[in-house]
């Protein structure tokens, strides 16, 4: 029985875990869902008070870039876990898995195209297919990789930022990126059809970024996780305090003095925003880092919290695209067609008042249903059969994640 309860109280912590980086996932992703300008890299002019400039500032400072790391870590950990429950019910691994991927990659297609073209879930799916190639790496063997691989994308921002030294513009002239701006503007306002256009024209032109800086940056997440899940450093947090609290040290110095010169960089000319991208892949795994250890270690102390974030967690897929469907819904042409015309510290409190709905939501589901829906459906798919009669249940981590 002690054994069980540990068990549990390592599962909760886990789904939690993965409802904060779901927060923290919408709040960066709502800017750039409501304004054309996000998308092109540039503040959107309409607002440009004081406080808009220090929400802006402090959702990069805090927010960007560290959130979507700690969510693919988790990715990473859950692909452990789902090897050893494949393993214990006797099932081939690699057939499964890669139905899995396979359904993965069918809704974040759909959800690029039809809502978001930042979706995340395609590369997840690539990136999946890495980790099946790599899961009987030693965890010390896929931190080394994990290293590497962030060593070598920071060297690829080094080298654009000496290009850009000398003249040769990667990223366009902010007249051109005013332009983007204005023309994605205007489509997202305008029929679902023009909408969907425009995700695919957004899709076209953010393909390499896609292949050659986000798919390692998430493969190497996933690798810590993967390490992490094969030491079983998960199973009993209390045995790596120390471990977790020079996680906390390092990352909310090294991390936190990384994200500043990223965020001071990222509003400047082309130079400047790729030193700060070189400097931001290097720190920003330390900030998360430093966010998952001050958060496991905190949330004993926090049960109704716990409770809270551990629901949101357990339906992760769902409550990821139901994320972008409300704020389309708020937006676009699909519904209101705000699109610029709200500010950042607004996105910001919509941003927690739609989360906030989805704790309620989450809780009120799973009361009734074993699987959130879009869970339910990936199941469907990765099983090819039809998943277990949905009932109330207590909370527990399904290998479908």
């Amino acid at each position: 029985m002690p054994n069980a309860r540990l068990a549990a109280a390592r599962i909760a912590s886990v789904d939690a875990l993965r409802g904060f980086a779901l927060l923290g996932i919408l709040v960066v992703n709502i800017a750039f869902l409501a304004s054309g300008y996000r998308m092109a890299g540039m503040a959107e002019p309409a607002f440009q008070s004081p406080l808009d400039w220090t929400v802006r500032f402090t959702v990069t400072l805090l927010v960007e870039n560290k959130f979507y790391l700690l969510f693919s870590f988790l990715f990473g950990y859950s692909f452990t876990l789902q090897v050893d429950s494949a393993a214990r019910q006797g099932r081939p691994f690699g057939p499964m898995f890669l139905r899995r991927l396979a359904g993965l990659l069918l809704i974040g297609l759909a959800h690029a195209v039809l809502l978001f073209p930042g979706d995340i879930l395609t590369t997840y799916a690539a990136v999946g297919l890495a980790l099946l190639i790599f899961r009987k790496l030693r965890p010390k063997a896929a931190v080394v990789l994990a290293v590497m691989l962030t060593a070598m994308l920071a060297l690829g921002f080094v080298l654009l930022a000496l290009l850009a030294t000398f003249g040769l513009d990667m990223g366009g002239t902010v007249a051109d990126s005013a332009a983007e701006a204005t023309k994605a503007d205007t489509a997202l306002a305008a029929s679902a059809l023009q909408i969907i256009s425009e995700h695919l024209r957004k899709l076209s032109l953010i393909i390499v970024f896609r292949v050659l800086f986000q798919g390692p940056a998430v493969l190497a997440a996933c690798l810590i996780g993967l390490a992490v899940g094969k030491l079983g450093a998960m199973r009993d947090l209390s045995a790596h305090t120390g471990t977790l609290r020079k996680l906390q040290w390092t990352g909310f110095t090294v991390g936190l003095a990384g994200a500043f010169v990223y965020t001071t960089s990222a509003w400047h000319g082309t130079m400047h925003k790729f030193w700060g991208e070189a400097v931001d892949l290097v720190t920003a795994p330390l900030l998360a880092a430093a966010y998952a250890a001050t958060f496991l270690r905190l949330l004993p102390y926090m049960p109704r919290i716990a409770r809270a974030l551990a629901a949101p967690g357990r339906m992760a897929l769902s409550n990821y695209l139901a994320q972008s469907l409300i704020c389309s819904l708020i937006f676009t042409g699909y519904g209101l067609a705000l699109v610029d015309r709200v500010s950042p510290p607004l996105e910001v409190l919509i941003a927690l008042g739609v989360f906030v709905c989805q704790v309620f939501y989450s809780h009120w589901w799973l009361k009734r249903h074993r699987y959130g829906p879009v869970e339910w459906l990936l199941r469907f798919l990765t099983y090819w059969s039809k998943p277990g009669p949905s009932r109330p249940h207590q909370a527990r981590h399904s290998a479908a994640r």
